[in-house]
């Protein structure tokens, strides 16, 4: 169990996607320089972000920062004006509100290496989708913490891209082809996951150029789809 990834995703969720959701009823989220974090909502073009160890809030064209660390859920809530005793979800697998008064530990290289993987799971991402094919917008999804899109596939089908930091289903962040449907063409080898396939971020890591090495696995997976 990754506890720095947990404490992030309950943030993400619980702080700054719940921010947005209550200015805008929209609560996807963005990889941002040193963390994640919303696009600019609201009047005052506001965006809460997570850089390091810190939850920043830009509005009017200034920034604050609090720590995360030693911190509570409900200091970064008050921090970033929300109010966490009303209802919210992101999906079925939202994480847990817990203990709003527990205190947060995270570790500040391990945001580092999060932010890295998402920084480049985006840029695989946006190289992918530019490629002519009809693309949702990719954005940080705080229910499961992934940055991903859905593409189309074949004749009349799609499939989910992304860029996971890690889950139940492996503790190591991996890139992912989901396809929306059982059929998995060609290539028995290259499906290696119940959703589809995965490419783990030591795999990745380990090609002498790991950001063409993440385009061609997902590249890959769409070639299969399309046969």
């Amino acid at each position: 169990m990754n506890s720095t990834r947990d404490a992030l995703h309950r943030i993400g969720t619980h702080v700054l996607a719940r921010a947005r959701h209550d200015a805008t009823g929209r609560f996807g989220l963005r990889a941002t320089p040193g963390g994640f974090g919303t696009p600019a909502f609201g009047d005052a073009a506001e965006v809460l972000r997570v850089s390091g160890d810190g939850l920043v809030r830009e509005r009017h064209g200034h920034a604050s920062t609090i720590p995360l660390h030693g911190a509570t859920l409900a200091d970064l809530a008050a921090f970033a004006g929300v109010d966490l005793s009303t209802p919210f979800e992101a999906g079925e697998d939202t994480p847990e509100l817990g203990d709003p008064h527990a205190l947060i530990s995270v570790d500040a290289a391990e945001v580092a290496r999060l932010a890295d993987w998402w920084d480049l799971g985006w840029r695989v991402l946006d190289t992918v989708v530019a490629a002519g094919r009809d693309a949702m917008a990719i954005q940080l999804w705080p229910e499961h913490f992934d940055a991903g899109t859905s593409v189309a596939v074949g004749e009349n089908d799609r499939c989910n891209l992304g860029a996971s930091p890690g889950d139940g289903f492996s503790d190591e962040p991996y890139l992912y082809v989901g396809p929306n449907t059982s059929i998995r063409p060609g290539d028995a080898g290259y499906w290696n996951a119940p959703f589809g396939a995965v490419l783990s971020r030591s795999d990745v890591a380990g090609a002498s150029d790991a950001f063409s090495c993440g385009v061609e696995f997902l590249r890959r997976g769409l070639e299969l789809l399309d046969t």
